[in-house]
């Protein structure tokens, strides 16, 4: 077996190293080690569960940044999570993922950073709870509030719409 070598190709864009933008420095300040603690509100009847946790954010190549995490759900199970998100120039939104071993759904994230650069606001859709098999729409929001604290919210369109 001969192997055939390759023509050379002249050097063009598409192969040129990506280089982090003004986006991803944005992304950067969430680097680090966190703990944190949760509340979930699932029936406004009854009170909020609450959990706590440690995660620990890194960067990948200045492109991305990997966020994992370890603590325990509202029902006191332990749970392993990641978050990816990097900001990708050709489509101009954030994008990302989430996943937690404690579900199957694999969620995909698109997103826009808004309030002059606090909050990213990332639009996901994920299992609904009134039709089983049905997806609804989700939004993930990161608030920085200062270099020592940031907030992460989930919240999913009720049937009502809101």
């Amino acid at each position: 077996m001969t192997a055939a070598a390759a023509p050379e190709k002249e050097p063009d864009d598409a192969n040129a190293k990506p280089e982090p933008q003004m986006d991803h420095d944005w992304l950067h300040r969430l680097i680090g080690d966190w703990s944190f603690e949760g509340e979930c509100i699932m029936d406004t009847s009854e009170p909020p569960t609450k959990s706590t946790g440690d995660a620990k954010v890194r960067s990948l190549n200045g492109l991305w940044i990997l966020c994992e995490g370890t603590g325990d759900a509202p029902d006191g199970v332990p749970v392993n999570s990641v978050i990816t998100l990097g900001y990708d120039p050709q489509k101009a939104p954030f994008v990302g993922s989430f996943v937690a071993s404690c579900m199957t759904n694999h969620w995909i994230y698109e997103g826009t950073l808004y309030e002059v650069g606090k909050v990213l606001t990332l639009d996901t859709e994920g299992p609904g709870f009134s039709d089983e098999g049905s997806l609804a729409p989700y939004q993930d929001l990161i608030e920085i509030e200062s270099d020592e604290h940031w907030t992460l919210k989930s919240r999913m369109r009720g049937e009502d719409g809101q």
